[in-house]
C-alpha cells in the first residue's frame, strides 16, 4: 500500500512539473517575461509552493522552458559556421535566430537582456553569442559583411524583430522573413561612390 501511494504521489509531482512547464512556456511566449509565478502557478493550477518545490527561482523555470530555443539557437549558428560561404552563413543565422525569437516575445527579451539568469542559461546564451562573433569575423573577412558591424548589432535587430505583431505564428514568422530580409540587405559591405567611379 505505501509503494502505491508513493507510485502516485511520484506520478501526481510529475505531472504538476509538467504542467507548470507548459503553462510557462505558453505564458513566456505569448505575454513575455512579465508573467509572475504567481500568475504561472495560477494557471497551471497549483500553489506557488508546489512550483517553488520543482522550480526554486524564476530563472531556474526560465531556463528550463527556454531549453528548447536556446538548442534551437546553438544549432542554428553552428550550421551558419558550418556553411561554405560566410555570408551566407552569417545570411542564415541572422533569418533563423530573428523567427525564433518573433514566436516567443520572453526568450527574445531573456536572450538579448542583462537580466539575471540561471548559470546554465547565462553559459549557454554566452556560447551561442561567442561563436556569432566567430562567425561575425568570418564574414568580414571576407570582405562581405559591413565593417562597422558588432555583436551589438544582431541584439539590436532581435529587440526591433520583438516589436512584430501578428494574430497568428505563421503570420508573426512570415513577417520577420520579411523584416529579414530587409535587414540582411542593409548588413552588406557596399561600395564607396568613389569606388565605383
Amino acid at each position: 500500500m505505501a509503494s502505491q501511494v508513493r507510485t502516485v504521489q511520484r506520478s501526481d509531482a510529475r505531472d504538476n512539473r509538467l504542467r507548470i512547464l507548459t503553462v510557462a512556456r505558453a505564458a513566456y511566449a505569448n505575454d513575455g517575461l512579465d508573467v509572475t509565478i504567481r500568475e504561472i502557478a495560477r494557471r497551471a493550477d497549483v500553489g506557488p509552493a508546489t512550483l517553488y518545490r520543482h522550480f526554486p527561482t524564476r530563472e531556474a523555470l526560465m531556463t528550463e522552458a527556454f531549453a528548447d530555443q536556446m538548442i534551437s539557437c546553438r544549432e542554428i549558428i553552428e550550421e551558419g559556421l558550418a556553411t561554405e560561404d560566410p555570408w551566407e552563413g552569417f545570411s542564415f543565422v541572422i533569418e533563423k535566430l530573428m523567427q525564433v525569437h518573433a514566436l516567443n516575445r520572453g526568450f527574445a527579451r531573456a536572450f538579448t537582456s542583462e537580466l539575471p539568469h540561471a548559470i546554465e542559461f547565462a553559459t549557454e546564451r554566452d556560447h551561442s553569442l561567442q561563436r556569432m562573433r566567430d562567425l561575425i569575423r568570418r564574414a568580414k573577412a571576407t570582405g562581405a559583411l559591413r565593417t562597422d558591424f558588432t555583436l551589438a548589432d544582431v541584439s539590436l535587430v532581435l529587440m526591433a524583430n520583438e516589436g512584430i505583431r501578428a494574430e497568428s505564428p505563421a503570420r508573426r514568422v512570415a513577417a520577420s522573413r520579411r523584416f529579414a530580409a530587409f535587414i540582411i540587405r542593409s548588413f552588406r559591405e557596399q561600395p564607396s561612390l568613389t569606388q565605383r567611379r
